[in-house]
């Protein structure tokens, strides 16, 4: 046949589109045409099958050969469509099952001597081939275990493209060829941590069990040493296991920043950026590939700024829509991709840059202004975003005796997170709404199990004098619910709301 079609899938994001991959053969000046809204690398995609085809042995049409890249107006990037486009234009003219071809998505990059080269996007690819109907996918080798993690889906984990071709139906002999191997480390399972090291805090270990259980933001400020590290790479362990759709999403994002993803991982994912990360960094974006950044990457679990006052102020006004909404959208010139941005935000920032000021027997050096420009790093919009503010301070021997006493442990706090969340899931039945934090404010105020006036009345004097914005008072409510769940209370009473304007702001009742 001198036309020869199957498929290949184009990444925007975490979003694929199935792309089919057409050859044909015309009577023209020979030469070999890619044609859809190509990127460079994979304008050169032509060079690597002619090189691929010759060193395995096949021979390409004398004629011009012509690849559609359909739907031609969807933007194409990348060297993944090599292994499509070598399949389509091989089989103009050797003798290929075009059902197998039409049924099967292609996914890799070719080598100069024949062997496929895995490919970052792999999985959130195949995910959208499952979506589509497709049920058969060949993937490089190195690649195998990440795409056999969509259900559905028959994975062929190729080493070379005689290996692809015999498994369309062409008679050829086997090559025996080394498979090439992933770079980098497997993206293996974060280590686990004790809750139970942290020594000496027991009302921020409180806060942060709290904060678990309603999927909170928190800011802790307190001096160098306290553990304010320590309490937050703790916080994953005590959050609820990730159900298979969030792993899956998680285990998509990983892959498509690069990782070798061989397993879908339970625990909620931990991304801490240096302090010096750009708001590409944090954000993501690239000129032509748009890869996702560490907000998206924390997706599902805990985003940790350490060192909050020494990030760029624009970096950290990046995080005000994610917070809001839930999700980012990047735009470039040629594309725009949306990844998700459901994240639990933990910041930690010392009171001063030398970080002794307020600190008993501590002598701290910063001039005044310096100490105003430090704590203004934090924006009033971030911070009217942030559901729980901890004054953490350092551990005396008294407190770290007490303390080690009866410390709570990850299986003790993650038990009542767990009961906690079941409780608030069961009150939000019925609605598009799984935790408290993620309950608008409306339905806070006006919904079936608004707080009565007199439970109210401390945060309307709140807001009424201005300590509160609108958004805090809301936050506030959210966090006395999640104290009610904790306290396994099904309304709210003033208590709750005493410790959430209190964890809030520092207030206290009225």
């Amino acid at each position: 046949m001198t036309v020869a079609r199957t498929w290949a899938v184009a990444l925007t994001g975490l979003d694929g589109a199935l792309v089919e991959v057409e050859a044909d053969l015309s009577r023209q000046t020979p030469d070999f045409k890619i044609i859809g809204l190509a990127d460079k690398a994979l304008g050169e995609a032509h060079q690597r099958v002619h090189n691929a085809c010759e060193n395995s042995g096949l021979q390409l049409s004398r004629r011009r050969i012509t690849v559609n890249l359909s739907p031609a107006s969807l933007p194409k990037h990348g060297a993944g469509f090599d292994v499509a486009i070598a399949v389509a234009a091989l089989a103009t003219e050797h003798r290929l099952d075009p059902e197998s071809l039409a049924t099967t998505v292609h996914l890799g990059e070719l080598g100069l001597d024949g062997r496929l080269r895995p490919v970052p996007g792999v999985l959130p690819a195949v995910v959208a081939a499952a979506r589509a109907g497709i049920t058969r996918v060949v993937v490089p080798h190195a690649n195998r275990a990440e795409a056999e993690l969509v259900d559905g889906v028959e994975v062929v984990g190729a080493v070379s493209l005689i290996d692809v071709l015999r498994w369309h139906g062409l008679d050829v002999e086997p090559h025996d060829l080394e498979p090439v191997v992933g770079e980098g480390p497997a993206d293996d399972a974060p280590p686990r941590l004790e809750l139970a090291d942290v020594i000496g805090q027991r009302d921020a270990v409180e806060a942060m069990v709290l904060a678990a259980a309603g999927g909170h933001h928190v800011l802790m400020s307190g001096p160098p040493g306290a553990g304010k590290t320590m309490l937050a790479r703790r916080l994953p362990g005590i959050l609820p296991a990730l159900d298979d759709a969030a792993a899956l999403q998680a285990a998509s994002i990983r892959s498509l920043a690069g990782a070798r993803v061989v397993a879908l991982e339970r625990t909620p994912p931990f991304e801490a950026p240096h302090h010096t990360a750009s708001v590409a960094a944090l954000v993501g974006g690239g000129s032509r590939m748009i890869r996702p950044g560490a907000i998206a990457r924390a997706s599902g679990g805990v985003l940790f700024l350490d060192e909050a006052g020494e990030f760029a102020s624009g970096a950290l006004d990046a995080l005000r829509e994610p917070l809001e909404n839930g999700a980012i959208q990047i735009h470039r010139a040629g594309a725009s991709a949306a990844f998700p941005a459901r994240f639990q935000l933990v910041l930690a920032m010392n009171p001063c840059p030398c970080g002794a000021y307020g600190v008993p027997g501590g002598d701290c050096v910063c001039p005044p202004a310096g100490i105003r420009r430090y704590l203004g790093r934090l924006s009033g919009p971030i911070r009217d975003r942030i559901d729980i503010e901890l004054a953490v301070r350092r551990v005396s021997v008294a407190h770290a005796q007490a303390a080690a006493e009866q410390p709570i442990t990850t299986a003790q706090a993650r038990a009542r997170v767990d009961a906690a969340r079941g409780r608030a899931h069961s009150r939000l039945s019925g609605t598009p709404w799984r935790t408290n934090a993620e309950v608008p404010g409306a339905w806070l105020r006006q919904g079936p199990l608004a707080p009565p006036p007199a439970v109210r009345r401390p945060l309307d004097a709140a807001l009424h004098r201005g300590a509160l914005t609108l958004r805090g008072y809301d936050r506030v409510l959210r966090v006395a619910w999640t104290n009610a769940d904790l306290a396994a209370r099904d309304r709210i009473d003033i208590d709750d709301i005493g410790r959430a304007l209190y964890l809030k702001k520092g207030m206290t009742p009225i």
